[in-house]
């Protein structure tokens, strides 16, 4: 591979899938040159007319659904019988759109003054760099593009090597709606061009979804810049089964959240907690629904579990599935049972632990793959205490009948969002921010805009 190429291999075979040459630095300069010039003008165009043309580019790009849904499994293995992700693409695209006029309108002064006029105006940051990442490649990316374009910013956009294609294809449906040339491009960076970039101050806001390591990465390239940054990193999200849930209802979704897109996901289910109550029943739910999985070739309408991404990725889970037994975990999962999992690939069986604990890796850090590791809990006390012993915190799950409960447990935990009989999933309604490791700012809702956005004070006297 040359230094100077992205390239693309397919976790379904490991072929090349596409090969793009890095761009050179007076491309980069020009880039930013063009957006910042059609910045100028966007940040001037009516509201009303940047929702038009924003969704005329959702328009265009949810039109490419039948040939976007094979490229996602070529590019990082989710099966195609899900149908990709536009169903959640056009509900965050078109709620970012409705709720911008009332998020970015002027806020007057608390209190009135005769003889002056107060408010807070909401101006563009400017030139908004998103670095996507390639484990939903679309829904990840638009939540920052669209709020980011509504808001009078011009978008960058960096997108992983493993979904070049995705990149590409929003610039297609940008260009296919009419967007003002400049305001919106796809570059194709190497790590460095993009550190380049962010330490030469020559965007104001970036938005960053990936590795813990990769956010310290983006902090250290941004330093002394005073570049705004919004950082979603890694998760270990947990899920609590209290005494009172409904527990069929809880095995169905949480082995759904747990093993979807073959565990690969922001906000999957990666530690089970459950009452002791139901405990067994649970685990035994779980089994069986776990073992109705079909590993294969995700472009196999049978298939119901893909390769993961790449070898590494897999190669990771494999090691913690093997130190937790090593340590005395039970694996519930005979690997024979899937022949596509030959030990040494991307495709890895799923799997269920119990007799785990927290001095196993596999229910501390980061798994992003088809396993979970299932916990015995007395109460919501021993729940909380676990849920919490954790560096990272995006989302929790509760699954209980008791809304006040889910509440006051919610309070105690230490996450940036709190579920109810629900999880693996974004309401645009209400922002989706992490403490902890998983990172700082907020994507989504109204608090989106504020991210994408500097106050301006008008204090106007009349004499």
């Amino acid at each position: 591979m040359a230094d100077t190429d992205i390239v693309c291999i397919s976790p379904i075979d490991g072929r090349e899938l596409v090969r793009r040459p890095i761009m050179s630095e007076a491309a980069i300069d020009a880039a930013v040159a063009s957006a910042r010039e059609a910045q100028k003008t966007w940040r001037k165009t009516s509201l009303a007319e940047r929702a038009q043309r924003v969704s005329a580019f959702l328009d265009a790009l949810l039109a490419m659904n039948q040939e976007v849904v094979p490229e996602i499994a070529l590019q990082m293995g989710r099966p195609v019988r899900y149908g990709g992700e536009f169903r959640g693409v056009e509900e965050r695209a078109r709620y970012m759109i409705g709720i911008a006029e009332k998020s970015l309108q002027p806020i007057p002064a608390d209190d009135e003054k005769p003889g002056f006029s107060r408010m807070i105006k909401r101006e563009p940051v400017g030139l908004v760099l998103v670095i996507a990442p390639w484990n939903y490649p679309y829904l990840t990316a638009i939540n920052t593009i669209v709020p980011a374009l509504m808001a009078g910013n011009a978008v960058l956009l960096k997108h992983a090597s493993q979904t070049v294609l995705a990149g590409e294809r929003f610039q297609m449906a940008m260009d296919r709606a009419g967007m003002p040339k400049g305001l919106f491009q796809n570059l194709h960076l190497s790590h460095d061009q993009t550190s380049r970039i962010l330490g030469s101050g020559l965007v104001d806001h970036c938005n960053f979804t990936g590795s813990v390591s990769g956010g310290r990465a983006i902090e250290r390239a941004a330093a002394g810049t005073f570049t705004s940054l919004g950082l979603e990193l890694g998760g270990k999200d947990p899920a609590y089964v209290r005494e009172d849930a409904n527990i069929d209802h809880a095995i169905e979704n949480l082995v759904d959240g747990a093993f979807f897109n073959s565990g690969q996901c922001c906000c999957g289910i990666e530690r089970i907690y459950v009452h002791e109550k139901h405990y067994d029943r649970f685990v035994e739910g779980a089994v069986n629904l776990v073992n109705t999985y079909v590993l294969g070739n995700p472009l196999d309408e049978t298939t119901t579990l893909g390769p993961m991404a790449h070898k590494r990725f897999a190669d990771l889970v494999r090691q913690q599935n093997a130190e937790a037994v090593a340590k005395g975990a039970k694996a519930h999962i005979d690997p024979r049972r899937f022949a596509a999992d030959v030990g040494n690939s991307t495709y890895l069986a799923p799997q269920v632990l119990t007799n785990v604990d927290h001095a196993m890796s596999v229910m501390r850090e980061e798994s992003f793959g088809p396993t979970v590791g299932i916990m015995k809990v007395n109460g919501d006390e021993e729940a909380i205490r676990l849920m919490n012993d954790s560096p990272y915190g995006l989302s929790a799950a509760i699954w209980t009948s008791d809304v006040d409960a889910a509440e006051a447990i919610g309070e105690e935990l230490e996450t940036g969002t709190v579920f109810m009989n629900r999880c693996d999933y974004l309401d645009p309604a209400l922002a989706w921010t992490g403490v902890k490791d998983t990172g700082r700012g907020a994507s989504l809702s109204r608090l989106a805009y504020e991210s994408l956005t500097r106050p301006k004070s008008y204090h106007l006297r009349q004499i």
